[in-house]
């Protein structure tokens, strides 16, 4: 064999094996890099807004305010009890939903979920307070909504005091469309 043939069929192999490593790359990460619902799963946030407003799911959300407490008061004045272990604080977060033409309102209530996010991925869902001034859920027959007009409601959450510096703001989602979007204050 002469040296010419010798550096063709080098270059030849070098490329076949530069081909063969690409094809296996490919195949071994295309699923991970393609999969909008394993990449949803693991808490992927696809939108940031501050205070909002922001449609998801036919639901405009505004977020109004984001306080921490050490107890919360009922409509008589009287603190709510939330369970919770010592060291943790109550976090209020007073939103304004409007139930947008498309949404299903049944029985003027619908599901209205948002969950406490801190900067390391952390979430907390929110707590039922019976008996605070405002709806904690979207399904109160006390307050009934009206398709198209705003209206205030309290997601209350219990959490380790030592994380309320870390807290970036509340998320809500389209579990159909796979579509998070972070509230911040």
């Amino acid at each position: 064999m002469n040296l010419g043939s010798r550096a063709t069929r080098l270059v030849a192999q070098v490329l076949v094996l530069v081909a063969l490593l690409a094809v296996g790359a490919f195949a071994m990460l295309h699923p991970y890099l393609s999969d909008d619902e394993d990449a949803y799963k693991e808490g992927r946030i696809d939108q940031v807004v501050s205070q909002g407003p922001v449609t998801v799911a036919n639901v405009e959300w505004k977020l109004d305010s984001l306080k921490v407490y050490t107890k919360i008061l009922n409509g008589d004045g009287e603190p709510i009890e939330l369970d919770g272990p010592a060291g943790t604080v109550i976090v209020l977060a007073t939103i304004t939903v409007t139930p947008k033409p498309g949404l299903y309102l049944k029985d003027h209530s619908f599901t209205c979920d948002a969950v406490l996010r801190d900067t390391k991925g952390n979430t907390w869902d929110d707590e039922q307070a019976y008996g605070y001034p405002l709806p904690t859920y979207c399904g109160d027959n006390d307050h009934p909504f009206t398709m198209a007009k705003p209206a205030k409601i309290a997601k209350i959450y219990v959490v380790p005091k030592n994380v309320v510096p870390d807290l970036v703001g509340i998320t809500t989602e389209d579990f159909y469309l796979h579509k998070r979007v972070l509230i911040t204050p």
